[in-house]
């Protein structure tokens, strides 16, 4: 008899965590690309491939963030209700920056700007807005660093949810403003965040799949809020693109993954895009009694500086050339 999947039966979150039963008559979803790929939801994976024991023993650890997290999601959701539609679609030079002053005393690491392309909307997902501010919140490097360990593991469960609780006091900043805004928290968003981060320009993909960001490197966490502000500073380029030959050269994180998880070569996804892991195999580490977080852990761009990488690997590039 073959086995059922969850995490390949299941694909959404209860409704009452979706925009769907909050949307009003002044609301036009943008709708996901018929060729989006599916989400992975995570503790799906973990009852399918993984060590489902382990995470229930450390419930007490995390639960409270866990708990926060799915709060976040309802609120994300429900609080679309409180859009003004006041056609406001251009933000002034100084909202703006009081926005950013607000995200970043909020804990944020750094903001960037972009149009959502509908390929990064999950399959048959939808957000309420075109354009995202897409935000990071900095993992502690000396708890990543402590991986695999209990401490590591509610550093991962402790940015999900603060970053969650951040989207959400933006989006009702913007609001209390005058503007629409929609909420995507880390936990359940409606958007693959790598891709459209890296539309953004803050950082690019390593090896690991995982944004490779300029301060951080791969020890952040991804959120966003949606909105229909038309002027903001959207990137025209992205200037990591030199992170992705240095991992070709790197490979530590494929070396230390303990299930070999993280393809040699990153493979092509049938949608055309980069496929950089194999969840599966992932999802046992990831499942046991600490986790794991070695891929974040070992990386170079979370433990040096990121100039510094940049010109070694231009010396280094420069030689090899000539």
């Amino acid at each position: 008899m073959k086995r059922i999947l969850l995490s390949e039966k299941i694909k959404k979150a209860p409704w009452f965590l979706t925009i769907e039963p909050y949307l009003r008559k002044q609301d036009h979803p943008i709708a996901s690309h018929s060729e989006a790929r599916h989400p992975r939801i995570v503790p799906l994976l973990v009852i399918d491939y993984g060590n489902l024991a382990a995470r229930f023993k450390h419930m007490r650890d995390v639960g409270k963030y866990l708990l926060g997290s799915v709060r976040g999601m309802w609120k994300s959701a429900y609080s679309i209700r409180q859009n003004p539609y006041k056609g406001k679609k251009n933000i002034d030079p100084q909202t703006l920056f009081e926005v950013e002053s607000f995200a970043k005393s909020l804990g944020v690491a750094e903001i960037g700007y972009s149009i959502v392309n509908p390929r990064y909307i999950f399959r048959d997902f939808r957000i309420l807005f075109p354009n995202a501010m897409v935000f990071t919140i900095e993992m502690n490097r000396d708890k990543i660093r402590e991986a695999p360990s209990l401490s590591s593991y509610i550093e991962i469960w402790r940015t999900y949810y603060e970053v969650g609780v951040i989207v959400n006091k933006v989006a009702d900043f913007l609001r209390q403003r005058g503007y629409n805004a929609h909420a995507g928290p880390a936990v359940g968003g409606d958007v693959n965040y790598v891709p459209v981060a890296i539309d953004t320009g803050l950082g690019i993909s390593g090896k690991n799949g995982l944004l490779i960001t300029r301060q951080n490197g791969p020890r952040v966490r991804l959120a966003a809020v949606y909105t229909d502000i038309e002027n903001l500073p959207f990137s025209q380029e992205n200037q990591h693109q030199w992170v992705r030959e240095y991992c070709e050269s790197c490979n530590i994180c494929v070396q230390k993954c303990p299930a070999d998880a993280i393809f040699p070569v990153t493979k092509v996804h049938p949608d055309g895009g980069p496929t950089y892991i194999d969840h599966t195999k992932c999802a046992m580490p990831f499942s046991n009694d600490n986790g794991c977080t070695l891929c974040i852990k070992y990386c170079p761009f979370g433990n040096v500086s990121y100039d510094k990488l940049k010109t070694k690997f231009e010396t280094k590039t420069s030689i090899s050339a000539n």
